[in-house]
């Protein structure tokens, strides 16, 4: 993602909430995938818990943002991600649990 004006919050740093928001949709993907399997279509899941860890400021430029599954089963996965700047320093990381949505 590159960052802009309308994503930096007052102390110019990317906003936790968009943090948050990138973390969450990279291992809630994560947990889509594993529960996928070996079909190509995503399932849908429902994000249970996420606990976010903030570690560095994001200034301008460019973030990265990856998501992998730790665990899970049928139902419940277990997935975290990572934000880097583009010069590879780690801004935040997140966990967390999701589940298979009642329509997936």
């Amino acid at each position: 993602m590159d960052l802009r004006a309308e994503h930096l919050n007052r102390n110019e740093t990317l906003h936790g909430g968009i943090h948050a928001m990138l973390l969450d949709a990279a291992a809630g993907f994560s947990a889509s995938r594993w529960l996928a399997g070996d079909a190509s279509d995503l399932v849908p899941v429902v994000t249970l818990s996420l606990t976010t860890s903030f570690l560095a400021p994001a200034l301008t430029g460019q973030v990265d943002v990856l998501g992998r599954t730790t665990g899970g089963g049928g139902r419940t996965v277990f997935a975290e991600a990572t934000l880097r700047r583009s010069d590879g320093q780690i801004c935040s990381t997140a966990s967390g649990v999701f589940q298979r949505a009642r329509n997936g």
